[in-house]
């Protein structure tokens, strides 16, 4: 099966992440025997896709070739034509692919396609965990309808975010922190409470320097709509901030932030507060698939509680606050028994040379997923 030309497939693939979104990161190997003869992988602004580029590499040499895909070719008229009729009309004569695409209008037909065309097909199982990681958000948003929704902070060993009082400086290092501005380049939105914009007039803005399909769409929970328009946030808007409020929200400042070029939207929900599921279900309806929230305590608290948030990502300094007046993570009302507590699942650690690390975990819903 050749799983070292599939493994090159997915590297070449990652090269587009931050740079396809909505579409998946895919990229295409195509081999005679151990001879690689073509290579592409897709990005939005290069339009083309993966399987096309590397099959115009190769030329008259993918006649009788491998394909090596991480992704199912695609059977459907798009930006682009179906990748299918590319891949037949090549003459490729087998197609090795990490996964099927979870896109209900592929789903298996192009597999099918290829095989009613004499197209040998074959599935690269042990490359389809890491397939499914690399477009985690695409996959999720496929099965679920609803963007990736990952709650990041940055806490002590004791689970603390903030101190009671002087709050200057940081807690995690500038080498964690670089990494959060890989994670910003990798989601399509970062979402705040009104209060964290306000105390730390933060930018949210992604400062990682590298080509992304479309710019990050900054999100402020507000509901009475007290952003200051005077803000670095929506000073530096460029039609990337959008502020989601409820009718508690006057009027006039409503006015004067979208003068300023910022989108406001009412997305109430009870007790007068922003319905988090219906900024998701907006961001849903406008294809963003992925969102990272960076947020307090009791943002944090309301996207766990509402199920809202599908994993974390928390970076841990050796620290520790200790007191009753510091910030835990998530605050709010909280559980009130430990069987009740909220649980997670496939937990990961990584580890932040030298003393620092970061915690995945993905939520276990009781809802919905």
């Amino acid at each position: 099966m050749n799983s070292h030309l599939v493994i090159e497939a997915l590297e070449l693939a990652a090269r587009g992440v931050g740079r396809v979104s909505p579409n998946p990161a895919v990229g295409a190997v195509v081999a005679l025997g151990e001879e690689v003869v073509g290579r592409g992988f897709h990005t939005w602004t290069g339009v083309k896709h993966a399987e096309t580029l590397a099959l115009e590499q190769a030329g008259e040499r993918a006649r009788g070739a491998t394909l090596y895909v991480t992704l199912e070719p695609c059977p459907h008229q798009g930006r682009t034509p179906p990748c299918v009729d590319a891949v037949i009309g090549a003459g490729v004569r087998k197609v090795v692919a990490a996964m099927q695409d979870p896109n209900p209008r592929v789903a298996g037909a192009g597999f099918q396609r290829l095989r009613e065309a004499g197209v040998e097909v074959e599935i690269d199982t042990g490359c389809s965990e890491r397939a499914e990681r690399l477009n985690a958000a695409y996959v999720h948003f496929m099965k679920t309808g609803r963007p990736l929704v990952t709650l990041k902070a940055a806490l002590t060993l004791d689970g603390k975010i903030a101190a009671p009082e002087d709050n200057q400086g940081w807690i995690t290092s500038e080498k964690a922190r670089a990494h959060v501005q890989t994670m910003r380049y990798q989601h399509d939105a970062i979402l705040t409470g009104v209060g964290t914009a306000v105390a730390d007039d933060c930018l949210l803005t992604d400062r990682s320097g590298e080509e992304r399909s479309r710019p990050l769409l900054r999100i402020v929970l507000d509901s009475q709509l007290r952003l200051p328009v005077e803000s670095r946030l929506v000073a530096s808007c460029n039609g990337d901030v959008l502020v989601a409020t409820t009718s508690a929200g006057s009027v006039e400042r409503r006015k004067r932030l979208e003068s300023k070029g910022v989108r406001v939207e009412m997305l109430e929900g009870s007790g007068g507060r922003v319905d988090l599921h219906r900024v998701t279900a907006l961001l849903a309806r406008e294809q963003y698939l992925s969102l990272m929230m960076e947020a307090g305590g009791r943002v944090n608290w309301s996207a766990l509680e509402a199920e809202v948030a599908d994993k974390i990502y928390f970076y841990y300094a050796p620290k520790i606050l200790g007191g009753t007046q510091s910030l835990p993570v998530a605050s709010g009302i909280g559980r009130r028994r430990r069987s009740d507590a909220i649980l997670f699942h496939d937990v990961l650690i990584h580890p932040i040379a030298p003393d620092e690390f970061a915690v995945e975990a993905w939520l276990t819903k009781t809802v919905w997923s």
